[in-house]
């Protein structure tokens, strides 16, 4: 997911997907323990994808902060 995607999402949306690709990170760990996990790529991919949301929504509470 893009940065210009995450910010085209309400801040409870964003919380909503930053919980999903959390539970989907701990089942990648647990494939990639069990070596069933063929693309290891994955668990980077869902890691940056919740730092990317993350990030916007601390961009959000900065500007909120600064009105």
């Amino acid at each position: 997911m893009k940065a210009s995607e995450v910010r085209n999402l309400t801040n409870a949306e964003i919380e909503e997907r930053i919980a999903q690709e959390l539970d989907q990170m701990v089942t990648l760990h647990f494939q990639h323990a069990s070596s069933q996990l063929t693309d290891t790529s994955k668990i980077n991919k869902a890691r940056r994808d919740v730092a990317r949301m993350k990030t916007v929504l601390n961009e959000r509470e900065i500007s909120g902060e600064k009105k």
